[in-house]
């Protein structure tokens, strides 16, 4: 059934690649508004023959984002980054250019727009992270009040940057860092599940305005979250535990990497944890049924396994 033409920025990443394919099976024709588009390529089979088209678009460029945006009639914001890297700063990219799109969109008409932010999105959080997101969901909200904001928890998934980041640290180290004491606590949520909202709250005007926080069916300390971890890979570590201070200095350093393992910012983020709210609208309210790390992590996670994945002893 064909649906319309839907943009989405960002849409070659983690998360996108999940919603891109649901779209596809929806009906939608798809433009992915991305810097690389030749980095985008890897989409274009989920779709049919010209279903989905990656085009250029730099955030700084409001012409270009203008030119993604003309004769759509939905839009959906996945533009983020857990690392600062030059000019792609928090500011830049999750305040600024949320605020651009949807005040681009706005004006085009759009009002079926969908921003992807994060559980502890907080204007008054000691971390950049969390403030440049709550300040990406007001500057969206102002523009489309009837923007639907997602706010997930950690997502996993086979292309996911947490159990796969551990699981590869766990093949080089002999202990793993449980900073803060690994107390934090989190509700880890399929990358599946997430592209079911999106797709279901881009489609259902019933959903617009609204805000969903999206979580799984449990909740773990960061510790058993590890533990999870070194027992899918069935590999043994130590679990070390490092004081929030001593975290950030770590951090300060590990920055300065290409690919750093921690960053300072990212400490201040594991000072709160990362659940639901009680108060919130959830995936139970999209009748979305929530799928388990448990049933998920063994399916992509059993490569770093001692052998390989084809090792099952």
């Amino acid at each position: 059934m064909q649906q319309g033409t839907v943009t989405i920025f960002g849409g070659s990443g983690f998360i996108g690649r999940y919603i891109v394919e649901r779209l596809a099976d929806e009906g939608w024709t798809i433009r992915v508004a991305v810097r690389r588009p030749q980095r985008a390529q890897f989409l274009k089979p989920l779709g049919n023959v010209g279903q989905i088209v990656p085009i250029p678009c730099d955030l700084n460029n409001p012409s270009a984002i203008r030119t993604a945006l003309e004769g759509a009639d939905a839009a959906i914001n996945l533009v983020g980054i857990m690392q600062e890297s030059g000019s792609q700063s928090f500011a830049n990219l999750q305040n600024e250019g949320a605020r651009k799109i949807a005040e681009t969109a706005a004006s085009l008409g759009i009002t079926s727009f969908v921003q992807l932010s994060a559980i502890g999105a907080d204007k008054d959080s000691t971390s950049e992270y969390a403030r440049s997101k709550a300040a990406g969901e007001e500057a969206v909200r102002s523009a489309l009040p009837d923007a639907v904001i997602l706010r997930p928890s950690v997502v996993f998934g086979p292309e996911d940057d947490f159990f796969n980041r551990f699981a590869v640290m766990s093949r080089m180290s002999p202990f793993l860092p449980l900073i803060g004491g690994g107390h934090t606590k989190f509700q880890p949520v399929y990358v599946g599940d997430v592209a079911d909202a999106a797709v279901q709250t881009l489609q259902d005007t019933k959903c617009h305005g609204k805000t969903y926080e999206l979580g799984g069916p449990r909740t773990y300390s960061f510790k058993e979250l590890m533990e999870l971890m070194l027992k899918t890979i069935r590999r043994k570590r130590l679990l070390v535990p490092v004081p929030f201070g001593m975290a950030k200095i770590m951090g300060s350093v590990a920055q300065l990497l290409p690919f750093a393992p921690i960053t300072a910012d990212q400490v201040e983020l594991l000072k709160n944890d990362n659940i639901v709210s009680k108060d919130a609208l959830t995936l139970e309210d999209l009748g979305i049924e929530k799928h388990s790390a448990e049933v998920i992590i063994p399916t992509y996670l059993d490569r770093y396994r001692p052998g390989g994945r084809f090792n099952q002893n």
